[in-house]
């Protein structure tokens, strides 16, 4: 885990009731036992009361509930989210697979997402104005998306617009991004990504004409890894044309030069689950499980997808296991629900999780019955909670950096 930064920036000023200030700085926090952060837990303390998390009839009110509204609600489960909660979705899928079935219901009005925040935003920017998307507990945020602040990417672009190369570089967001940054990168020219396109994407932002005439780079947002791993092994691109930018640091942490001769400029961000995967646990498994074949995401680092036999996608995951032959073994190095939800629906397959400890993605989890059950209960009397909402010029310049992508 990386180290909290303590520099004199971090820390913002105080304002009266105890939290903090952030209008001067994207890294501020709170000391221990030294103010507080109301927005830091957001959704936590729901409208109403949430149901026991041991309440024996929860499934039996989710089912009521769901079928009280019928057709007004659409419940979406992306692939890492809890059992107990995957067998209400309508739909399962990646985070983008996911917002466009939304879009392709506007019958529903109301949107139930269980997912993380990044992708109800998706889901609200590409439904209609009539339709509003609910995510059952906002606590439920992404760390990695989270990486990537707005103020953060602006102080970036201010760093290579002083550097020279601003003009020359498209950024290019992963689907795991905030609205804010999606909203950025469209309204500079650039695009969003999934880790399924993300070298089609690359190869669309390094073709664009650039004002500079110079070489055209990329700066990539927020994940390091897909951005290194998808550059690197599918378009060729040297490890020393990818540099990373450190929003922590003064000027990323780069030279004026390091800027000028780079290619790939990554944004310092990964995924807390992939990020522990590491080579040694690839050695162990090859070790432990003959014929073993090793499938792994690609925002693992660059060191364990170099060693992996397959990378992919989570729905080129699923498609490879479910077209893998009987008796074959595999070790997958993505979400433990997911891994789980495989090995129980293939036991002709010998599929094990390439981490030795539990690894569920925490935020993801945030999503349980009893907040679906609040959610879909407050909908049947007519209560809305958690709504999620994209103010629109950002939903506008999101919209045009999605387009893009859907155009490739």
């Amino acid at each position: 885990m990386s180290s909290v930064d303590v520099s004199e920036d971090a820390y913002a000023p105080h304002i009266p009731g105890g939290s903090v200030d952030r209008s001067g700085t994207a890294r501020a926090l709170l000391l221990l036992g030294r103010g507080s952060d109301p927005d830091s837990e957001r959704g936590v303390d729901c409208p109403g009361e949430l149901p026991a998390i041991s309440d024996p009839g929860l499934v039996e009110r989710a089912r009521a509930a769901k079928a009280a509204l019928g057709e007004k609600v659409f419940v979406l489960g992306h692939h890492y989210q809890r059992d107990e909660v995957i067998q209400f979705a309508d739909v399962t899928g990646d985070s983008f697979k996911l917002a466009r079935e939304a879009a392709a219901r506007p019958q529903a009005p109301y949107i139930v997402f269980c997912g993380v925040h990044f992708m109800a935003e998706s889901a609200d920017i590409l439904t209609a104005s009539s339709q509003r998307v609910l995510l059952p507990d906002l606590a439920a945020g992404c760390s990695m998306a989270d990486m990537a602040r707005d103020v953060q990417v602006h102080h970036a672009w201010d760093a290579l617009t002083a550097a020279g190369v601003a003009a020359d570089t498209v950024p290019v967001t992963y689907m795991n991004s905030s609205a804010a940054i999606k909203g950025f990168t469209g309204e500079h020219g650039g695009l969003v990504c999934t880790s399924s396109n993300a070298e089609r994407a690359l190869r669309w932002a390094f073709a664009q004409r650039t004002e500079g005439g110079g070489q055209p780079k990329v700066l990539f947002l927020p994940d390091q890894h897909l951005g290194r791993n998808t550059a690197v092994r599918q378009l060729g691109i040297g490890l020393d044309e990818c540099v990373v930018y450190n929003p922590l640091e003064p000027n990323g942490g780069l030279s004026v030069e390091q800027l000028q001769a780079a290619r790939m400029i990554l944004w310092r961000g990964h995924c807390s689950v992939h990020g522990r995967f590491t080579t040694a646990q690839v050695a162990a498994v090859r070790e432990r499980v003959a014929g073993v074949r090793v499938l792994v995401h690609p925002e693992c680092t660059y060191e364990v997808v170099s060693q992996a036999d397959l990378v992919g996608s989570t729905e080129f995951i699923i498609d490879t296991i479910e077209s893998a032959p009987a008796g074959s073994s595999w070790a997958i190095g993505t979400e433990l629900n997911l891994v789980r939800r495989l090995a129980q629906a293939h036991p002709d397959k010998q599929i094990t999780f390439l981490e030795s400890t539990v690894c569920y993605c925490a935020t993801m989890n945030r999503i349980d019955l009893p907040h679906l059950v609040h959610t879909l209960e407050g909908l049947v009397r007519g209560e809305v909670y958690n709504q999620i909402t994209v103010e629109e010029t950002v939903a506008a310049n999101a919209r045009t950096a999605l387009d893009r992508m859907l155009a490739l």
